[in-house]
């Protein structure tokens, strides 16, 4: 048989050697799909078995409004957004890290799911994609039909928290209390996590899009200037900070002037931009207290000696953790590659789903 190009796992993925499994077993082994998802308010990611992270893509669709056609998907689209006649529409059909446009969100989906694909595959893949703690039954099957409808064979859902902590290496199923914030674009989940059950979890829908909001805003307040969501999002990450990070910054936005309606621009400064994420800040500090609260002193002694993680594209936010440090006196640590940790925590569930089935919610 020509096996040229086709990606064989080894023993160790297979669990056994081929000649004590059965044929089907083998066959599946070789030819299914299986993967991840973190379907996330910002940003996408996808991550296949024996392959790893394949997509990395912002959470946009640009469609033709007469056919209802996928135009673009991801990064095209998200150059698109704002800029488009009126026969295209961009849409970001996630919001608050769940589904807000079925339709946009299952044609995102397939659009994705065509691309990482192999086209040889026999059997359709298994997926496992990560949601919010705080899901409603509602939200949990519009994501169940939104995939389903891509052409998977099943769908499990694990919560993000828990997903995050596998994703930062922590040791879930130790009888060790393990804390983690993972402030993503939608949602904030705070959660607690021992013996491969979450004690405590809670979910805020006050995140990276919220921050973006807030600073579009407190420009609009201050100087009658409106900018989009995504220049928002710039303004962040180049200013954004949750402490005084030494010698001032400045960079120079671009928008419209409320009152002319001329386009205009100005020059901001991240004192500015500080005192824009002041508010969402002071929410995610809220939160993690209350999970403070709430723990019992065992618990307590785990999460003062082994510190807090902090996960999401929003752990990325200059000086965060060390504002946290100081509110709560407990250490907070960056996970590595926050952006992805979501998704490697789900990978490692699909990688080993007999042993880890137990911690999907559905």
């Amino acid at each position: 048989m020509n096996t040229r190009g086709l990606s064989v796992p080894s023993v160790s993925a297979l669990e056994m050697p081929n000649f004590l499994r059965s044929p089907v077993q083998v066959m599946r082994s070789l030819f299914s799909n299986d993967m991840a998802m973190d379907l996330g308010t910002a940003n996408t990611l996808i991550y296949i078995r024996n392959r790893g992270i394949v997509l990395n893509e912002p959470s946009v669709v640009a469609v033709a409004e007469d056919t209802g056609q996928a135009l673009a998907v991801g990064h095209a689209a998200k150059d698109m957004f704002g800029k488009t006649s009126r026969s295209v529409r961009c849409v970001r059909p996630m919001k608050d890290g769940v589904i807000a446009d079925f339709a946009m969100t299952s044609l995102m989906i397939k659009y994705m799911l065509n691309q990482v694909k192999r086209r040889w595959t026999i059997y359709n893949p298994r997926i496992v994609i990560g949601v919010p703690s705080g899901i409603t039954q509602v939200e949990k099957r519009a994501v169940i039909d939104a995939a389903m409808s891509c052409g998977v064979r099943s769908v499990m859902l694990a919560e993000e928290p828990m997903a995050a902590a596998i994703g930062a290496g922590l040791p879930v199923d130790k009888a060790v209390g393990n804390m983690v914030v993972d402030i993503g674009g939608g949602t904030t989940e705070v959660a607690i996590i021992s013996m491969n059950s979450t004690l405590y979890s809670h979910s805020i829908r006050v995140a990276g899009d919220e921050m973006d909001e807030a600073i579009q805003r407190h420009i609009r307040k201050l100087f009658g200037l409106q900018i989009g969501i995504f220049e928002a999002e710039r303004i962040k990450l180049v200013l954004g900070s949750a402490l005084p990070m030494g010698k001032a910054r400045c960079i120079t936005t671009f928008g419209r002037d409320v009152s002319s309606g001329i386009p205009h621009q100005i020059e901001i400064n991240d004192e500015l931009v500080r005192e824009a994420l002041q508010e969402p800040i002071s929410v995610i500090i809220s939160s993690v207290m209350t999970a403070l609260e709430q723990t019992s002193p065992e618990i307590a002694q785990d999460i003062v000696a082994r510190g807090i993680y902090l996960a999401g594209g929003g752990a990325l936010l200059k000086g965060l953790s060390e504002r946290l440090y100081r509110e709560t006196g407990i250490k907070f640590y960056r996970a590595q590659d926050p952006l992805s940790c979501v998704v490697r925590g789900v990978g490692t569930i699909i990688d080993n789903l007999k042993e880890m089935r137990q911690l999907c919610i559905t």
